[in-house]
């Protein structure tokens, strides 16, 4: 299954129905069909769905307290920027609490750190100010055009990916007719594809990572090789 078209005809196979019976007209799987592409979307952090923005620094602002601030990109998760450069020269990450106390201690200190809360991310204000800043972090995927039955899901190269879909379309029909128990067992048959998928990719990244803190960039061929191909212009 490459395409959502496919996904919907597959589950209507299973269930042995179309969409002339009321109980699954287009616009209840169009509806499932969402509901579970963003569920299985959300349950890791996909390198699938990793990607880069860049702005200038003068969109960057001064808050009350003195760090510039930036708004995360639409679209983006919130606390999911993992690596920042300005002025083509990395920032270290610091969590949010460690960073302001630094700051508070180092007035004048110029080292090259951000931290981010909510939907919101801090650097330190007395660096460079120079150049353009880039950051990569992980954004949530636009709803699915179901008009379109050619339009594709994130795991169109993993079609495993839209195995654990249908079986989650499965979950929602069987709890619609109150089957919760055969719901259940749907659900859990999606987590287990998932699971599946995603230790195969840590397994395949393990050669090429390197520090153990690099979270979820231990892969940087985004959406097959372009960053900037999501929304380049969101900040």
């Amino acid at each position: 299954m490459q395409n959502i078209g496919e996904i919907k005809q597959e589950f209507l196979v299973r269930n042995q129905t179309s969409t002339l019976v009321a109980f699954y007209t287009d616009t209840i799987l169009n509806s499932w069909i969402n509901q579970a592409h963003k569920w299985a979307a959300g349950y890791k952090k996909w390198t699938i769905t990793e990607g880069k923005c860049s702005t200038t620094f003068a969109s960057l602002i001064t808050d009350e307290s003195g760090y510039l601030v930036g708004e995360y990109p639409e679209g983006w998760k919130s606390d999911s920027i993992k690596m920042l450069r300005i002025g083509g020269k990395n920032c270290e990450k610091k969590e949010f609490y460690k960073f302001c106390q630094y700051l508070e201690d180092n007035e004048s200190a110029t080292d090259r750190y951000f931290s981010d809360f909510g939907r919101q991310y801090y650097v330190n204000p007395c660096i460079d100010i120079s150049g353009t800043v880039s950051a990569w972090g992980q954004y949530t995927p636009a709803e699915l055009d179901c008009s379109i039955p050619t339009t594709n899901t994130i795991f169109s190269g993993e079609e495993e990916g839209n195995e654990a879909i249908v079986e989650m379309m499965m979950s929602y029909a069987r709890k619609r007719e109150k089957k919760l128990n055969e719901a259940l067992a749907h659900k859990q048959e999606a987590q287990q594809i998932l699971e599946g998928i995603y230790a195969r990719i840590q397994a395949e990244q393990y050669g090429y990572q390197t520090p153990p803190d690099d979270g979820m960039f231990k892969r940087f061929d985004v959406l097959e090789g372009g960053f900037d191909g999501i929304n380049s212009n969101q900040f």
